[in-house]
């Protein structure tokens, strides 16, 4: 299980490359990215911000329960923080199982609760001025199902 919280950029397809290679009982590799998306475009950066430490140890809660709810050779999640440009990548949900829907349904759950519960906050920088991004109700409602 590998959790990292940086600034820096990644190379999705290095990471991909890298994860769930050592070959123990895995048949299935589920991986995800999420970018910055700009639906008005105007959208100059998105700044994501979030506390160390209680970050990580939310990010690894998580982490934890997917481990034990399926059986799962190996995760890894990546999410950046600080100032972030449109197109840019944000996370990455990686998941390695002997099956593909243990794989494919752990990498969901991942990112659905990235998505609402894990301490990140986003400003979205536009021309016009900024506004912090609010939760929306579809991302609640998808973690009805877990």
């Amino acid at each position: 299980m590998h959790i990292r919280v940086q600034r820096e950029p990644f190379d999705f397809g290095e990471e991909c490359g890298r994860f769930g290679q050592d070959g123990r009982n895995v048949g299935a590799v589920v991986s995800f990215l999420g970018v910055v998306r700009d639906d008005s475009g105007d959208l100059a950066s998105m700044e994501i911000e979030h506390y160390p430490g209680m970050t990580e140890k939310a990010l690894g809660a998580i982490a934890d329960a997917a481990m034990s709810r399926w059986d799962l050779a190996d995760l890894l999640v990546i999410h950046r923080f600080g100032a972030l440009a449109p197109g840019e990548a944000i996370m990455m949900v990686a998941t390695a199982a002997r099956h593909r829907a243990a794989a494919f349904e752990a990498a969901e759950f991942l990112m659905d609760y990235l998505k609402s519960r894990a301490p990140f906050w986003k400003k979205e920088i536009r021309r016009e001025g900024s506004a912090w991004v609010q939760a929306r109700d579809d991302d609640e409602a998808a973690l009805g199902r877990w």
